[in-house]
């Protein structure tokens, strides 16, 4: 196993849940109301899956989270970069 486990999480809105949507560990697949709920599942599941055998050592997770949202605009709307 790597030294760092990633996992990728996403939001879904229709939903409104928070979900593993891939990772490093195979069949890791949870979900929680918030990002910070889903932060904190992550190593219970991991635990779970993987359990403890051999040598005892911690291994950091580096969550990588995305969500995305939507925005009405006119016609004549202009989006600009900078400032």
């Amino acid at each position: 196993m790597s030294q760092v486990i990633i996992v990728k999480a996403a939001h879904d809105a229709e939903a409104g849940v928070w979900f593993t949507e891939s990772s490093d560990v195979h069949g890791l697949r949870i979900e929680a109301p918030t990002l910070e709920a889903l932060i904190a599942r992550v190593p219970v599941a991991i635990q779970d899956l993987l359990g403890v055998e051999g040598e005892i050592r911690d291994v950091p997770i580096e969550v990588i989270a995305h969500a995305s949202t939507r925005v009405t605009l006119g016609l004549a709307a202009r989006v600009t970069h900078g400032m």
